[in-house]
């Protein structure tokens, strides 16, 4: 089955169109669904979309909407203990992806399940942030010497903390990309950008237009692939379609992309929203990128595309596996120039060895 004709992909396009489904279809619809972690917003869609589902498939959306709804509701207290903990530092605190969708009741939080909580600080109060969440119940657990390390000079961000006794685990960054990354972009702007949060004094979530370049920076440079990275996917088309309304829109979040250099990855979100979902999408923004001389290779086209369609068997290739290795190691290349990136993948290799 090709993707673009998957159900789940006419679903998510046009979610009247579940009222026509077969059996079939919401077969292996909710299977294509679970796999991509797209089941709970499947249920939000159709009911927001009027769809009466069958009696066999009511079930499924209703539990995905109870975990979802407990997810999102203990992200909403984890958010408030982290402001609790840098309370009097005077830190502006930027939540990003899912937890920054939850707290600003974005519609990209619809059905959204996430691991953990993200958030983005100054690089100059990063150690004055760490130890305050120590205080306050965080702590890096589990990382190696050589990790530890690595975090800390090479990555954007402190190894993973996780809470003493919650266990919810928390990423702090300093920027969006990487140090060593090959895109450089500016963390100032998307903090000095952000959009206060009433009922906080210092927690903010990005302003909309760098929520959509966060995501699609996210997805086209660190994808998570595993699942096809189709959810990402999704999370950007509701992203635009909140924001991109008309062509003014269209040229702010142009304009915005140039001024944190990130045009490439917008380039990839618009070309694939339009292909995958259809996105309605400025004119005044396809014309900046084409002006820009941007261009996406065939090549990069075949694999995201095959990525995209290999989280289930239904849709998937048998290059699926080659071409999800392909995407790890092109995203290790992005992060890293070669004489740092071969003698760190050795190294991991080496390390991770299991004993024999």
């Amino acid at each position: 089955m090709k993707l673009l004709e998957s159900p789940l992909i006419v679903a998510l396009r046009a979610p009247t169109q579940m009222a026509r489904f077969s059996d079939a279809d919401w077969d292996i619809g909710l299977r294509q669904a679970r796999a991509t972690g797209l089941l709970g917003r499947l249920g939000v869609l159709a009911e927001a979309a009027g769809v009466d589902v069958p009696p066999c498939v009511r079930p499924h959306f209703s539990a995905l909407r109870s975990i979802v709804a407990r997810q999102q509701n203990a992200v909403r207290w984890e958010v408030r203990q982290i402001a609790q903990a840098l309370e009097g530092l005077d830190v502006r605190t930027v939540l990003l992806k899912g937890a920054a969708y939850v707290m600003a009741d974005a519609p990209s939080a619809a059905g959204r399940m996430f691991a953990d909580i993200d958030i983005l600080v100054p690089r100059e109060r990063l150690g004055d942030v760490e130890h305050a969440l120590f205080m306050g119940g965080w702590m890096i657990e589990g990382v190696s010497r050589y990790d530890n390390m690595y975090y800390r000079r090479w990555m954007h961000e402190l190894p993973p903390m996780v809470h003493l006794r919650r266990r919810t685990s928390l990423d702090v960054h300093h920027n969006i990309l990487p140090q060593t990354a090959r895109l450089q972009t500016r963390p100032d702007l998307i903090l000095a950008s952000a959009v206060p949060l009433p009922q906080f004094t210092q927690v903010f979530v990005p302003a909309p237009q760098d929520r959509i370049l966060h995501s699609a920076t996210h997805l086209f440079h660190e994808g998570e692939w595993s699942t096809g990275g189709l959810r990402d996917l999704s999370d950007l088309d509701l992203l635009m379609r909140a924001y991109a309304a008309d062509d003014a829109d269209g040229s702010r979040l142009a304009a915005r992309a140039f001024e944190l250099n990130l045009q490439k990855p917008l380039l990839y979100a618009a070309k694939y929203l339009d292909v995958v979902f259809c996105t309605p999408l400025a004119t005044e923004l396809r014309q900046h990128l084409a002006r820009a001389g941007l261009r996406e290779s065939a090549w990069m086209d075949r694999l995201f595309m095959t990525a995209f369609a290999g989280a289930h068997a239904s849709t998937s290739s048998r290059s699926a596996g080659m071409v999800r290795t392909t995407l790890y190691v092109r995203g290790h290349w992005l992060r890293m120039p070669l004489h740092r990136l071969i003698p760190h993948l050795v190294y991991k290799a080496i390390a991770d060895e299991p004993s024999r």
